[in-house]
């Protein structure tokens, strides 16, 4: 089993999760952050420190959610591990720009 990074994480890009991992199984994309399936040791800690419910276990994936697995899985090969907190983006797509 892996966690997976959904599309509420898109332009927002929080990075609380990253630094908590013990892992250091998140990559970090333009915009948005992705957990590389092959290195998530299913901790569950990431979750709790996504403000915008971003991180989902993989069982818990909605059908429609279902494509963030792949997508997580090609995506986070393409970028660098990322394991230190940066300014969130909270761009105009993201979903709670507000929280932090």
């Amino acid at each position: 089993m892996t966690h997976v990074v959904t599309g509420n994480c898109k332009d927002c890009k929080y990075t609380h999760c990253v630094s908590v991992c013990p892992a250091s199984a998140f990559t970090e994309a333009p915009n948005m952050i992705y957990i590389d399936p092959d290195l998530c040791i299913d901790c569950g800690a990431c979750i709790p420190e996504c403000p915008v419910n971003a991180i989902l276990p993989e069982y818990e994936l909605s059908s429609s959610e279902q494509i963030w697995l792949s997508l997580n899985k090609v995506e986070a090969k393409k970028f660098p591990v990322i394991v230190n907190n940066k300014r969130p983006l909270k761009n105009e797509g993201c979903i709670n720009k507000d929280k932090e």
